[in-house]
């Protein structure tokens, strides 16, 4: 099995180069700490504000719902393709960007065997030169599945929050990674920050240990503050950065995207009446 992973990782790596395609994970060490939410947003930014082809992969087997906040039903999921449905005609198009859903359910993990995963990710070769980003939104904590979907990554950025908990699983997350497969390319992601301080402070507990038991640095990809606008998207079935695209949580999302593909952020869009008011302020 070892051997044969190597060989769809090779391959996976390898289909990118016409278009220079970018691999990207986005995982977390343990649930509820925004992982979906980001990469939902992340793949809106990345789409809508540089003008990336993104195709967002639900790969968060059993619990899958990217479907859901993106508030579109699909009858064919990842699930289809798994048996022997193709790519193309399962990926649907929404606010500027391509997904491939996921599916859920309480036997849907063992459904699923580690080897058909890999000959999954192996399939995405069919579409990945149609893409500049492919975002693979893996299920929370770390299992081979995961494991699978991070390998085939260039990049994975970490989601955790301020939580002792969150940052204990985040750093597990890494370390399994890094001992079993030497793999280093992380991007810690601080979400629901209550200030920049605490932010700061949770990226640097997970990086000295990360430096002092695995000799690794990581790097920071970005802190985003905690928001109640995120509850009331999510309720209604909305996307923060379409809703509120002035939000501070969208305008550090936009700083973290800005980051990756190496520009400069977007300028801010001030509304008329925000102008008004730092127009009078400057008297």
């Amino acid at each position: 099995m070892e051997e044969q992973a190597k060989g769809l990782l090779k391959k996976i790596k390898e289909s990118g180069i016409k278009r220079n395609t970018k691999f990207v994970a986005v995982a977390s060490g343990k649930g509820g700490v925004g992982k979906t939410n980001f990469a939902v947003n992340f793949s809106y930014v990345l789409s809508n504000e540089f003008d990336k082809k993104v195709l967002l992969i639900d790969a968060d087997i059993g619990m899958a719902n990217v479907h859901i906040l993106v508030n579109v039903s699909t009858k064919k999921t990842l699930k289809d393709i798994l048996n022997g449905e193709k790519i193309e005609d399962i990926i649907f198009s929404t606010r500027g960007f391509d997904v491939l859903p996921g599916f859920s359910g309480i036997d849907a993990i063992n459904e699923v065997e580690d080897s058909t995963v890999f000959q999954f990710v192996q399939n995405l070769n069919d579409v990945s030169e149609n893409y500049d980003y492919i975002i693979i939104d893996t299920a929370a904590g770390i299992d081979n599945k995961v494991i699978s979907f991070i390998r085939a990554s260039s990049k994975t950025y970490v989601i955790t929050t301020p939580e002792p908990t969150a940052i204990m699983d985040a750093y597990a997350l890494i370390k399994s990674m890094k001992k079993l497969y030497d793999y280093t390319d992380f991007r810690i992601v601080v979400n629901m920050a209550r200030n920049e301080e605490e932010g700061i402070n949770t990226f640097e507990r997970i990086k000295s240990s990360v430096k002092k038991f695995l000799d690794l640095d990581i790097q920071l990809g970005g802190i985003l503050p905690y928001t109640k606008n995120i509850h009331k998207t999510v309720k209604k079935k909305q996307i923060i950065t379409e809703v509120y695209p002035s939000e501070k949580f969208v305008m550090k999302l936009k700083h973290i995207a800005a980051e990756e593909v190496g520009q400069p952020p977007p300028p801010v869009k001030e509304k008329f009446w925000d102008r008004v008011i730092n127009f009078l302020r400057k008297d």
